[in-house]
């Protein structure tokens, strides 16, 4: 079975974090994604999900 790509639509790089802010994969893993195995995407679709789970919730570490 093919993963499928987590793109959206939404290709804008942001030049801060260095993440699609669209799904939040890094330009290397968007240039690499047609080249990975399905267990590498799967590995990438994860990071990703993490990455927007941080950017949607960041800690507070100022109080």
């Amino acid at each position: 079975m093919t993963v499928k790509s987590p793109c959206i639509g939404t290709c804008v790089l942001d030049p801060k974090s260095g993440y699609c802010m669209g799904c939040f994969r890094t330009g290397d893993e968007i240039g690499a994604w047609m080249g990975l195995s399905d267990g590498n995407k799967k590995r990438v679709i994860s990071k990703a999900a993490k990455r927007r789970n941080q950017i949607a919730q960041p800690n507070d570490t100022a109080s």
